[in-house]
């Protein structure tokens, strides 16, 4: 619901897409960028209304404020008057009116909880939600709670109801070693469901389980040093983490629990962590998107799962500015038949830079060894689609080729019953077909790879299929090597390009559960 309010992400042109769930923007007036609204914030304007007073607001104060001149939201507790912030929301008033007088914390997590509101709606906090007295047992009639504020109890309830077995762990130690022991009670964990972190003296595993999240979250007894180990046993669903000791001397325990140690919840309900990581290298892919490569922190352990995508963090004239990106390999031209080597140091990313953008210049201008804060990994693209495949298309436009990258090197090494994999790349010009070289050369040395380039606006020089995503170009494109082959059909790109695509392939008869999007 509450929407960065860029020009940059995703503009009218913008082809980097991450997560399912499209919407419509509506074009701003001028002076409504996103510098405008940090200038206003930062004018000291009154923008609540309040005089600078924080209330402690009930819900029957809270509905009183529903209309566009004077409309209030809750997300999480807490109480914004967003009537100042209306002509700014890239997303439209519409949008904001949805949550007008209510509690808004579904709606925004619904389209963009990655979205830093702290931050960008500081200046316009009315307070905090009032927390409603207990309710006696005997009391039965169904009372709707607060996003945020419900009662620990129940959030347990729930999800023991209707989520996986809660994870358990335990720990033992050597001399100079403590091992971490998570049990899953799940079968085939991978390591990129394993994340961990050990910055400012407190250590943090996250373990990802369907769309759970388990968190060890500790003050460890001793120091450790920066460099540990993390290993999965599939089969039994067993999570060993190493770490070392700084001193050779015995634990009396593990350490001291902190906040929501030992807790499993719902990962729509976890907020994002994030931590500095050091630009090591970027250079030039084509004349305007370049590879960006970081580096993780020595104590931090995290694998991006493949089709999934993190948030990048930097603070732009004072305020906090989140843009969302889909990691891809430093390269296609992998040894084939080989795995792919898990690689949790580095993270690679293929972006567009928008000169006129707020957020892409600013990462442009970054030094090597400048830092970036990077989040955990988010995404609904789920691996176990892969089972069994035969037929994979792949259909991108622009920089929605991203999470293409993952999923070609993935598929060419670790699907035996793949028969063919077909890319369809979608661009303006020559000049803007990211890794061309690479893709002919992938599909010329696996034959199972193969590779069409669609050009919009061609020189007359190009002899290649042109024009946009059409019935004829799919039609042809999207044939299965049998008539009952397993397909999946994945597709990114601007959301009209995805949106038209999704409606052609339906018209072409594909199910649903044959099509993945990633649209904004």
């Amino acid at each position: 619901m509450l929407n960065v309010p860029s020009q940059s992400f995703p503009a009218p042109s913008s082809q980097q897409r991450v997560a399912s769930g499209g919407r419509s923007k509506v074009p701003l007036k001028q002076g409504r960028s996103l510098m405008d609204w940090i200038r206003l914030t930062k004018s000291g304007k009154d923008l609540t209304g309040l005089k600078g007073r924080l209330f402690e607001v009930t819900e029957e104060e809270l509905v009183k404020h529903n209309k566009k001149d004077d409309c209030w939201i809750c997300i999480r507790g807490f109480v914004y008057n967003v009537s100042p912030y209306m002509e700014y929301h890239p997303g439209g008033e519409d949008e904001l009116m949805r949550a007008a007088g209510s509690d808004g914390t579904d709606l925004f997590d619904q389209v963009h909880r990655w979205v830093n509101y702290e931050s960008m709606l500081k200046e316009c906090l009315v307070g905090k939600m009032a927390v409603k007295p207990a309710i006696p047992k005997d009391y039965h009639e169904e009372k709707k709670v607060l996003n945020g504020m419900l009662p620990k109890s129940q959030v347990t309830d729930t999800r023991a109801r209707e989520g996986p077995i809660s994870p358990s762990y335990d720990w033992f130690q050597t001399d100079s070693l403590i091992t971490i022991i998570i049990y899953t009670k799940q079968k085939d964990m991978n390591l990129d469901s394993v994340i961990v972190d050990y910055q400012d003296d407190s250590f943090r595993a996250e373990t990802i389980i369907q769309d759970y999240s388990y968190l060890i979250h500790m003050e460890l007894f001793r120091e450790i040093q920066e460099d540990f180990s993390v290993r999965v046993v599939a089969n039994v669903g067993k999570i060993e983490i190493v770490l070392k000791k700084k001193e050779h001397t015995s634990w009396k325990c593990l350490g001291r629990a902190l906040e929501n140690h030992n807790s499993f919840t719902p990962r729509k309900d976890t907020a994002l962590y994030y931590r500095k990581c050091q630009l090591i290298s970027k250079e030039d892919v084509t004349h305007d998107t370049k590879l960006f490569c970081l580096m993780l922190p020595p104590s931090s352990y995290l694998q991006v799962p493949i089709g999934q995508h993190v948030y990048l963090k930097l603070t732009i004239a004072g305020t906090e500015i989140v843009k969302p990106y889909t990691p891809v390999s430093h390269s296609l031209l992998f040894k084939l038949m080989e795995p792919v080597l898990p690689n949790d140091k580095y993270i690679y990313f293929l972006i567009k830079i928008y000169p006129a953008g707020l957020f892409t210049p600013e990462l442009d201008h970054l030094q090597i060894g400048d830092f970036v804060s990077v989040s955990s990994p988010e995404g609904n693209f789920k691996i176990s689609q892969f089972q069994e495949l035969e037929d994979l298309f792949l259909l991108a436009a622009g920089t929605g080729f991203t999470p293409m990258v993952k999923i070609l090197n993935y598929a060419l090494t670790n699907i035996p019953s793949l028969r063919k994999v077909k890319l369809m790349f979608f661009n303006k010009t020559e000049d803007d077909i990211i890794w061309r070289s690479q893709l002919e050369n992938l599909a010329f040395k696996d034959k199972r790879c193969e590779v069409e380039f669609v050009l919009s606006a061609p020189t007359s020089g190009w002899n290649g299929k042109q024009g946009h995503i059409s019935p004829a170009l799919l039609s042809e494109f999207l044939k299965r090597s049998s008539d009952k082959s397993k397909v999946l059909i994945c597709i990114c790109g601007p959301t009209p390009f995805t949106e038209q695509g999704i409606r052609l392939l339906h018209d072409l008869n594909f199910s649903k559960d044959e099509i993945h999007s990633f649209t904004a």
